[in-house]
């Protein structure tokens, strides 16, 4: 399903990954490939460029899945640069870090953050609180938020 962003279009089978860790892009490829197949992976190990990347698209992601802690421009600074262009501002960005600290959980909706979630160490748990992430986001963009079967390209 599309949605039309002002000179944008919203792809809402489309999440973008940024993190730079190898072990937790695994895992959450292994976690959304069981639990949302239908949709469309792609991996970036950094936030430098991401928002003039995503300015020459034609069509968007309709998610960022956000990491905080990346070497270069960090997660906090990729969060505001979304937020800073009209063009960027239907995607959903959701802030999926290992820092519980309230002061960075405020200081992320501050920025415009939709959703911030601790990446939890256990695997099913981690699985799960992924998945309903997505599945709210999904619910709210008129999507069905799981489907049954079937596969997806991951683009890395």
């Amino acid at each position: 399903m599309q949605a039309q962003v002002p000179g944008k279009r919203l792809d809402n089978g489309r999440v973008l990954v940024v993190e730079d860790s190898q072990e937790d892009a695994e895992a959450i490829e292994r976690a959304l490939g069981r639990s949302h197949p239908q949709l469309r992976l792609e991996f970036l190990d950094r936030g430098d460029g991401l928002v003039d990347r995503l300015l020459g698209e034609d069509e968007v992601p309709g998610i960022v899945l956000l990491d905080l802690n990346m070497p270069g421009v960090g997660g906090h600074a990729v969060l505001r640069a979304i937020r800073a262009r009209p063009e960027l501002a239907e995607i959903t960005v959701v802030v999926f870090t290992s820092s519980t600290a309230p002061p960075e959980v405020d200081a992320c909706y501050a920025a415009g953050a939709d959703s911030y979630i601790y990446k939890p160490l256990n695997f099913h748990l981690f699985r799960t609180v992924l998945k309903g992430a997505l599945d709210y986001w999904l619910e709210a963009k008129g999507q069905p938020p799981t489907s049954p079967g079937g596969s997806s390209p991951r683009v890395k």
